[in-house]
């Protein structure tokens, strides 16, 4: 019988001999000086990034780094010397895993397996880790006993919001079972090896350091971090080799629980290593033995209802039905109504049902929720409509885009199999507006039209109430509003950061608008959103505020003392990590060049987004560099005290599509220019990204940043 400590050892020097036999492999192969890069990352090898405090980017310096590795790897009968070689066994697994991206950028083309996480997928999830709608992340090394449990396995965690993670045996069974699977739906095959866990520990380390500026080399701040703020687990099927227990001893180090059924030299450590034989009831004994507290509102449907269903695409010959507001009349109105004229509940359809419509129709439908509660105020309602799009996405087999008079919604032909009809975006509608909103609505109906010719009136009587809304919201301004408000959602990832909403300064990440904030502090007056008040401007032109200084000083506990609303350079606000758009200063032009998560490829700064958004986050300010929604590029108040959106040289042709008709807007306002976009540079009318092809395109067009004074810098 082997002792924990052998069997961790075992499997530590196992993945060792590996990572050393891959990495002098291809060193004979390609050179000591080869260039080694993972994809789409700022962060090198990340996790010999963030514990050996090295950016490796040779073959050569992975090659050196074998030395550290093994350092790592103590051999002393304590449980600090176990831990400590589970951290190193999980950077010999990167080590292993590295080595396939030398010769190519994609080594699982044509696989089913996913391999490395690029940084904007790692910041793609911090809204959802913020928000809650994904609790936690399972690591799950297969196979299950059969391949009917590893579906209920794989779908009860989706259904919970637990983003999957999958290695071995498993992703056989899944494919065989034909899972869905992939980032956007939340369950990702990593990989066959064990060593693809690598994959797993580099995405969770990136996290911490983009997120909570841990600072590579602190090997402690990374275990708090993950600790405290990740919270993830492993499951592992019997037979677990040495070397999958090397890897769980460094889960544990991070703070993961493993559970197995494995008790062949097995040893159960109290709340870090669970021995549980019964594998269907894993799911609860996971959960529970992170910690997960999970937010569950019951939902009267024949399908699943999770956030993991968010990114899922129902194809065309996949969909029973279409509601096309492109084609058809179609929308999705939010009423405030005096109490007597709702009925709690009642959900009515008015036409036919979708089983009296033929299969693959694009049909004409709206639905109207109509809401009423002694606090509800018609400033919520368009709020409670941008939730729409998340709540129908939740549905299993439904995909929701757009809003207002222009949404499209396809419903799957297994969901119509399953049982799904159009009441049942009713009870949706009412479950999640009761649930998320219950401070401020009382009561709720919803009304469902099917029909052309009823849907043509009712559509026309939408627009105009979104037409007044509008004009509303345009006469909302810094100015005109009595107070602003802070956001600290963020902080559950970025303990330091809080943002400064405005009317003209929305959420970084691009979800909170000033309104959004209103009616977050409405429902929850001690919750992330609070008041901040403005009646001490010291610097009209920069957006300093000696109210928003007290409140930023507070909220990030004296990590900050001072913030503009309006500036690149002076004291600009923080990034948590999670914003949808950096900008940075070009110095050729003295303009701001803006890239967005979405893009890949490399701007005229000679930085890609990744390589931009490492230079900000995690709550510090970096003056020259500032993350920031995509609405507010088209703000007046944007960039106010360098020049405003005058300033703007490059920005992605989707992005810039994105935006157009808003900037152009903006800068007629502004300055009187017209069709401002066609001013701005991207990767088109600029390929090679050189700043003097920036330059000379700038001048071509007569762009108004060539007018401005040089930044003060």
């Amino acid at each position: 019988m082997k002792t924990l400590f052998e069997r961790v050892f075992n499997g530590s020097d196992q993945m060792f001999a590996k990572a050393e036999e891959e990495v002098n492999k291809i060193a004979a192969e390609v050179g000591r000086d080869a260039p080694m890069t993972m994809p789409s990352t700022a962060y090198c090898l990340a996790c010999i990034y963030a514990y050996i405090g090295k950016k490796v980017t040779t073959v050569g310096e992975l090659q050196d780094t074998l030395a550290d590795v093994k350092a790592m790897m103590l051999r002393e009968p304590r449980t600090n010397s176990i831990f400590q070689s589970g951290v190193g066994t999980a950077i010999a697994a990167e080590m292993i895993e590295a080595c396939k991206y030398v010769k190519t950028d994609a080594p699982y083309e044509g696989t089913p397996y996913h391999g490395h996480f690029v940084d904007a997928e790692v910041r793609e999830l911090g809204v959802p880790l913020v928000t809650g709608d994904i609790p936690g992340f399972v690591v799950i090394i297969g196979p299950a006993p059969s391949t009917e449990e590893a579906v209920e396995t794989i779908k009860g965690y989706q259904s919970r919001g637990i983003f999957v993670f999958l290695i071995g045996g498993i992703i056989e069974q899944a494919v065989e079972a034909g899972v869905s699977m992939g980032f956007p739906v939340r369950v990702v095959p990593v990989g066959e090896e064990i060593w693809s866990v690598g994959h797993v520990i580099s995405l969770v380390v990136r996290a911490a350091m983009i997120f909570g500026n841990v600072q590579p080399g602190d090997c402690d701040g990374f275990h708090k971090y993950t600790f405290d703020r990740i919270n993830a687990f492993v499951n592992a099927y019997k037979p677990v080799p040495d070397i999958t227990v090397a890897c769980g001893a460094g889960a544990i180090k991070l703070g993961f629980p493993v559970i197995t059924n494995d008790h062949d030299d097995m040893w159960a450590v109290p709340k870090s290593l669970i021995i549980y034989d019964d594998t269907k009831d894993w799911i609860d004994t996971s959960i529970e033995a992170r910690g997960i507290k999970l937010k569950i509102t019951k939902i009267d449907i024949p399908v699943a209802f999770s956030s993991a269903f968010e990114g899922e695409i129902i194809r065309k010959g996949d969909m029973q039905v279409e509601i096309d507001g492109s084609r058809k009349d179609c929308f999705e109105l939010v009423t405030t109504k005096d109490a007597s004229e709702v009925e709690d509940h009642k959900i009515v359809v008015e036409g036919p049902e979708i089983d009296e419509i033929p299969v693959g129709s694009k049909i004409s439908l709206s639905y109207t929720v109509e809401v009423a509660g002694k606090t509800m105020q018609p400033d919520f309602e368009p709020v409670f409509e941008r939730k729409i799009h998340q709540f129908l996405n939740c549905v299993e087999g439904v995909m929701h885009t757009g809003q207002r008079d222009m949404i499209r919604v396809r419903i799957s032909k297994a969901d119509y199999e399953a049982g799904f009809k159009f009441k049942h975006i009713g009870e949706v509608l009412y479950a999640k507006i009761k649930s998320e909103f219950d401070t401020v609505v009382d009561k709720c109906q919803v009304k469902i039209v099917v029909g052309d010719e009823p849907n043509a009136a009712l559509r026309k009587h939408a627009n105009e109430i979104f037409d007044k809304r509008d004009e509303r919201l345009k006469s909302m301004t810094d100015e005109s509003v009595p107070v602003f408000y802070s956001c600290i959602m963020c902080q559950a990832f970025s303990p330091s950061h809080v943002c400064i909403v405005t009317p003209e300064r929305l959420g970084l990440c691009g979800a909170v608008s000033w309104l959004d904030a209103k009616a977050t502090n409405e429902l929850d007056p001690q919750g992330p959103c609070q008041v901040v008040t403005k009646e001490r401007c010291l610097d009209e032109r920069t957006g300093r505020y000696e109210d928003v200084d007290e409140a930023v000083a507070e909220y990030s506990h004296g990590a900050l003392e001072h913030v503009t609303l309006y500036s690149l350079l002076e004291d600009p606000m923080t990034s948590c990590g999670c914003f949808e758009c950096i900008c940075g200063i070009e110095p050729v032009s003295m303009g701001v060049v803006i890239t967005c998560r979405e893009f890949a490829g490399m701007t005229p700064l000679g930085m890609t987004f990744s390589e931009m958004a490492s230079m900000t986050g995690g709550g510090v300010q970096t003056p020259g560099f500032m993350g920031h929604g995509k609405h507010y590029i088209a703000s007046h108040k944007f960039l106010k005290a360098e020049g405003g959106l005058a300033r703007l040289v490059w920005l992605p042709s989707e992005l810039k599509e994105q935006i157009r008709d808003k900037i152009n807007e903006t800068a007629k306002d502004l300055y009187g220019i017209e069709n401002f976009a066609d001013m701005v540079g991207d990767e088109n009318s600029c390929p090679s990204g050189d700043p003097e092809e920036l330059l000379n395109f700038l001048t071509e067009k007569g762009h108004p940043v060539l007018g401005l004074e040089p930044f003060e810098m």
